[in-house]
């Protein structure tokens, strides 16, 4: 095996754990590894869509207020934003899976103490969210090891992420469903319990995987790591003219797409039907990753940046009093599009990138889109309440018909061609 070395100090192996040869990584996608790797990544999916459910269940029935719910899931993104750099670093010198083990393990121990003072009855505000906190710290150390992990266990990555893709956005669903069951049945510290338990598996499963022995890339200092990621990053045009794109549509589009909606939907139809179309556009996500599965195109960015034009009709849905049918149509259109640009960005990243820099460069992916698509979230009240809501509506259809245009006029997106 090929030996990577950092060009700015000697590398040193750190070997994974090795039960048996890795036999079948070459030769079929449902090998051992990717078994128990899509078992991790689709029971703590689930447990992820309990926890906001969980938490306003929980802070509102304590009498603390909506704000309460805001400032507890806000902590934990905050902590995931701010530290998944830090992680795709540690991820490069001591292993993804390693850090992803460690990961749960202090979700799996956070959401046990979450569980505990729910079920007591009156949870210290200061508590939630300093244990909402950690869990957005272990977050941005599981982050990076999801993309990195994945080329050296299936042979076809593209496949591999949409059946991710796919089974992540049907547990999606179903979390905030079995959440809403469980709180009537035992309250949140029964949700945050199943929780806790999703993490425990997640874990076991993360910890059976056995990947061949690998060098681990060590600078001189942790800055040093950082800084390389930052080069690794800047040399390639595609990637950093993508994501620069993407900081301008996260804000403008989807950003305000997920408040608008719910302010929209709810106040047409009732929240129940607000319901009805996140779980429509929940099973566009699967058909757009089902789709993907499918093709494959020789140029998967410009392939994918034509799948962006369908979030239109799920903007235009909201900005105009269509029918029910035609606004569900439109939910599912924007979801299935979404599905399939993410696996074809997916792919791309995990494929063109070096894999002793693939940690690092998707951490600065994840920190720059979270970023922006919280910001977006956050001016989408006000500035609907200045400007009105329609017109930041056809305003966002507008801006994405532009990013679309500005992706397919950067040659270095437009021309870059699959691998694998």
């Amino acid at each position: 095996m090929a030996i990577v070395t950092d060009k700015r100090a000697p590398s040193q192996t750190i070997p994974e754990p090795i039960a048996e040869p890795v036999e079948e990584a070459g030769q079929t996608l449902w090998n051992r590894n990717f078994r128990y790797f899509f078992t991790a990544r689709t029971i703590a999916r689930f447990g992820d869509g309990m926890v906001p459910v969980a938490l306003a269940a929980g802070l509102l029935d304590a009498g603390h207020g909506a704000s309460s719910v805001s400032f507890a899931l806000g902590a934990w993104m905050v902590c995931f934003s701010g530290f998944v750099i830090v992680g795709g670093v540690l991820a490069d010198r001591f292993t993804p899976r390693r850090m992803m083990v460690l990961a749960d393990a202090v979700r799996l121990g956070a959401t046990v103490v979450l569980a505990l003072i729910f079920a007591a009855g009156a949870p210290p505000l200061w508590l939630v969210f300093a244990l909402s906190a950690l869990n957005g710290l272990a977050a941005a150390l599981f982050q990076p090891g999801v993309a990195s992990m994945l080329p050296q266990m299936v042979p076809d990555v593209q496949r591999g992420n949409a059946m991710l893709n796919v089974a992540e956005s049907l547990t999606t669903m179903a979390g905030p469903a079995a959440a809403g069951a469980l709180v009537g049945f035992g309250g949140p510290g029964v949700v945050f319990g199943v929780n806790a338990g999703t993490f425990a598996v997640s874990g076991i499963c993360l910890f059976m995987i056995r990947l061949a022995p690998v060098a681990q890339v060590r600078g001189e200092s942790f800055l040093a790591d950082i800084a390389g990621g930052w080069r690794e990053f800047r040399a390639r045009s595609w990637l950093w003219g993508v994501i620069l794109v993407w900081t301008v549509y996260g804000v403008t589009v989807l950003g305000p797409l997920v408040p608008l909606e719910a302010v929209v939907v709810t106040e047409r139809h009732g929240s129940t039907m607000f319901g009805v179309m996140m779980t429509l556009n929940g099973a566009g996500n699967a058909v757009g990753g089902l789709l993907a599965m499918r093709l494959r195109p020789q140029r998967p960015l410009y392939s994918g940046t034509f799948a962006l034009f369908g979030i239109v009709a799920n903007v235009l849905v909201l900005a105009y009093d269509v029918p029910l049918g035609v606004m569900a149509a439109g939910f599912f259109i924007g979801g299935a599009a979404f599905a399939y640009w993410l696996v074809m960005w997916s792919t791309t990243v995990q494929t063109h990138v070096p894999q002793e820099a693939l940690n690092r460069i998707h951490a600065y992916d994840v920190a720059g889109s979270l970023i922006m698509l919280a910001v977006g979230r956050a001016l989408a009240g006000p500035v609907a309440e200045a400007v009105g809501m329609k017109q930041v509506l056809i305003a966002g259809a507008v801006i994405n018909v532009g990013v679309c245009g500005v992706l397919f006029a950067v040659p270095a997106v437009r021309n870059l061609r699959r691998k694998g």
